[in-house]
């Protein structure tokens, strides 16, 4: 006989839902938690189809759902590696009307999954990622082991869950990647609407590549042996052959990871996987080399001190160069600055925007210090190295 315990929910009055949705304290160890499971179709099917070139895996959610829709939808994701050619494994019969509807729109890749006021069931594979700690330090509740893809759901999941729930998802969400995204720097050290700030928190932006990398852990378990081996081509009922996809044994169940550790290095892959599905490092380099000073709060950051250290060298260290312009004579303005028998042009009119130089004219043509010396009267060219200094510090306070 199992007993059942009824709990609360954070904010709400007491619950009558069983508290089989929150994982017993004895698989809640950083040795087993988190956790993400798969169950192999080859409990109930001994063939499935493989697409050679799956395409990208699109969530349906579905609300009110009978039992007989709720089973349809298992079996119809149980087959996950047929991905868009999987409705030629069903007959006509064997779905319900509005499944049909889409699977005779095409071949498409979807995924079913229950509609609920908090999404849990669209953001579990992120869910499933974070810690004990995490979730209890944001106000989460510790649920039961995942399952990808989706079988069946487990009665009214929104009952165990808080009503901000994907508010709180979010935010220990951001809080366990943040290191991956910015390391060296908290994330108190930037504005709420920090762009990288905010693409950490955006969930949606982060399941297609948890999905990635959930599918690509289940491509690398073994096929099934309970049967002969089989890898063939896939001949449909008209005798035809099916393009693209291959007839073969499904693969075997596994956990995709569990603990803490394998979660870890789950998350590492889906920050990598973040390249291929939303271009993740080219927008992390175009936020920090197009950062503004509103980017960063008051708390101090390494990325905060890298920026000012940055921005004072570009202020501060100004390249002066003095070059001949043979092809014109030296323009006089009432900016001009002249010095002895040196004449220094403005130097705002001079300036090259590509590589910052000031072009500052010589009197005459004579470049060598020496026989600008000469030229001067003075007996050894210091004096005309000093006036050339000081013509170099005027440029830099005129250009700061």
């Amino acid at each position: 006989m199992t007993t059942m315990t009824t709990h609360t929910r954070p904010g709400d009055d007491e619950s009558t839902e069983p508290s089989w949705h929150l994982q017993r304290a004895m698989l809640a160890t950083p040795e087993y938690y988190p956790a993400m499971n798969n169950l192999s179709a080859g409990h109930l099917f001994n063939a499935t189809l493989r697409a050679t070139a799956p395409d990208p895996l699109e969530y349906v959610t579905v609300t009110n759902r009978s039992l007989e829709d709720i089973g349809a939808l298992g079996l119809w994701n149980m087959h996950w590696e047929a991905a868009q050619y999987r409705r030629y494994l069903f007959d006509e019969d064997e779905l319900p009307g509005w499944m049909s509807k889409l699977a005779d729109q095409g071949e498409r890749n979807i995924c079913f999954i229950p509609r609920t006021t908090t999404r849990y069931y669209e953001l579990a594979p992120l869910f499933h990622l974070l810690s004990k700690d995490t979730l209890l330090r944001h106000g989460l509740p510790v649920m039961t082991q995942g399952v990808w893809p989706l079988l069946a759901p487990l009665g009214d999941v929104d009952s165990v869950l808080p009503l901000d729930a994907q508010d709180r998802l979010a935010k220990a969400w951001a809080h366990t990647i943040w290191r991956h995204l910015m390391p060296g720097s908290r994330m108190l050290g930037f504005t709420r609407d920090d762009p990288i700030r905010l693409l950490a928190h955006n969930l949606d932006y982060w399941i297609p590549p948890v999905t990635e990398v959930l599918q690509a852990r289940l491509r690398q378990l073994p096929h099934s042996s309970a049967y002969e081996p089989l890898d063939e081509p896939a001949v449909l009922m008209d005798g035809s052959t099916l393009e693209g996809a291959r007839l073969v044994r499904p693969r075997m169940g596994s956990y995709l990871w569990q603990g803490e550790q394998e979660a870890a290095q789950a998350t590492q892959e889906v920050i990598d996987a973040a390249d291929g599905t939303g271009n993740l490092r080219g927008i992390l380099d175009a936020v920090r080399s197009h950062r503004i000073q509103d980017d960063f709060s008051n708390h101090w950051t390494y990325a905060k001190e890298d920026f000012e250290r940055k921005l004072h060298r570009k202020r501060s260290k100004v390249k002066v160069t003095f070059v001949e312009l043979k092809d014109g004579p030296p323009v006089h303005s009432p900016e001009t600055e002249v010095i002895g028998d040196i004449v220094c042009n403005d130097f705002l009119a001079l300036l090259d925007p590509q590589d910052r130089r000031i072009v500052v004219l010589l009197s005459s043509g004579v470049t060598k210090l020496t026989d600008v010396a000469a030229t001067l009267g003075y007996a050894n060219h210091s004096p005309v190295s000093k006036r050339l200094a000081k013509i170099r510090k005027l440029a830099e306070r005129h250009l700061a």
